[in-house]
């Protein structure tokens, strides 16, 4: 049980931040030629932003399964966007192949969204967990006294 935090913990970011959950789904699973690339591409993409903080993605977790989700933090849209837009880094070109290999043909979907979330407009508890999604991305502090509630925890926020 390797870096379980025992009790009670809740992450409080410094500023506000943005939730991003993208993933797609495989509607053809026979099709792998089809659904594995963009799963690959998408891969390259998180080792990419791993390494490099400046482009302010702070972190996420991904789910496998039929469809696979991703929750992801970003420090910005504005840096969430830009990102999107570079056509040095690793997303542009994984759109582009994406569109061109695979399109509306049904394979494969995709879909995202895209949250801003404000100072007080949030909260989060982790009880006897390794430090994972906002708890990952963000300074985890004990759960006690005011922030013991779920009230608490969101008029600290």
């Amino acid at each position: 049980m390797t870096g379980i935090m025992k009790g009670r913990w809740t992450a409080q970011p410094e500023e506000g931040f943005v939730v991003f959950i993208i993933g797609m789904r495989i509607n053809r699973w026979w099709m792998v030629h089809r659904w594995l690339p963009p799963i690959l591409a998408m891969g390259r993409m998180i080792r990419e932003l791993s390494l490099q903080p400046e482009l302010g993605f702070l972190g996420g977790k991904t789910w496998f399964g039929r469809t696979i989700v991703l929750i992801q933090y970003w420090r910005s849209f504005e840096d969430l966007d830009a990102y999107s837009k570079a056509r040095d880094l690793q997303h542009v070109p994984a759109w582009a192949d994406f569109n061109r290999k695979i399109g509306n043909d049904g394979t494969v979907g995709v879909y995202h969204e895209t949250y801003r979330i404000k100072p007080g407009d949030y909260e989060n508890v982790f009880v006897n967990m390794p430090p994972t999604l906002l708890g990952d991305c963000a300074t985890l502090i004990e759960a006690k006294g005011a922030l013991a509630t779920a009230r608490g925890r969101i008029a600290q926020a």
